[in-house]
């Protein structure tokens, strides 16, 4: 299901690029970041708090033994990405593994060749797929040679789902993905919504969601209730489902945001595989 190159609209992976001051991006996205950054202007600092997130997990996940992780529509492994964290966390002698997903062909071929650049491709890997096809993703040959599926994974869901929606079936397509990884594995999911915000602030990501509705990528925004219910199959760990401020105390959460506010577009949290 992964898609074709397409340079005339769009990406998501490249316009989250954009936003995190990367530079693996192209005119038509750096042209459409500036127009849905005046619909909102917090969009760079949501990007940059749900990065510090991940950046939170991976930190956790390794502090629980979890040394694997796969990264669910990742787009470009740069500015803080997994395995930059992983490594720099974990101590010399373990052995991360991480395997980066994503369905936009520029993107990916870019993040192989970061990665082979910089010598990570022997502990990290980029796998052109749709993250709806978990099946593919699983048996791609860079998650084999990276990933022991006998041991736990992190499967790592971070600003991505909310570009998942109309017919998919989320539940059905975590329950694929919690069904393929061991016990104590770990499912981390961030989601955006404004049921939480402020009405002005509500209103501008709705803005926001229509904007998106003429990109390669729609995005759905959903409630706490509804993110809550993706983890009935998981034992949800301390706090909960909550803003990404609430989760754990960090400095990883960019210090120069008003976390509070920014926090309040997004629901996050974390489930153990049983």
């Amino acid at each position: 299901m992964a898609a074709s190159p397409n340079l005339d609209e769009p990406s998501a992976a490249r316009v989250y690029d954009y936003y995190l001051d990367g530079d693996s991006n192209w005119a038509i996205d750096r042209e459409f970041a500036r127009r849905a950054m005046k619909l909102v202007p917090q969009v760079k600092p949501i990007a940059r708090m749900n990065r510090g997130w991940l950046r939170t997990v991976v930190a956790e996940a390794l502090d629980h033994g979890i040394t694997q992780f796969l990264d669910l529509g990742a787009g470009i492994p740069t500015v803080g990405s997994t395995h930059e964290t992983a490594r720099a966390h974990a101590s010399a002698d373990t052995d991360v593994r991480v395997v980066y997903v994503d369905n936009e062909p520029v993107a990916t071929a870019h993040g192989a060749a970061l990665l082979s650049r910089s010598g990570a491709d022997d502990h990290a890997g980029m796998v052109l797929g749709d993250l709806r096809d978990p099946e593919s993703i699983l048996a791609d040959a860079t998650t084999q040679r990276l990933l022991d599926f006998d041991r736990p994974v992190c499967v790592l869901l971070v600003a991505v789902l909310h570009f998942v929606g109309g017919g998919d079936d989320v539940p059905g397509l975590l329950a694929r993905y919690r069904n393929a990884v061991p016990a104590g594995s770990w499912i981390a999911i961030s989601q955006m919504c404004h049921d939480d915000a402020a009405p002005a602030d509500a209103a501008a990501l709705e803005q926001f969601r229509a904007a998106y509705a003429n990109t390669q990528n729609p995005a759905w925004i959903r409630d706490r209730a509804e993110i809550t219910s993706w983890f009935d199959e998981l034992t949800l760990l301390h706090p909960g489902v909550v803003h990404q401020q609430e989760w754990r105390p960090s400095a990883e959460i960019p210090a120069d945001v008003d976390a509070v506010r920014i926090g309040s577009f997004n629901w996050c949290g974390v489930g153990a595989v049983r």
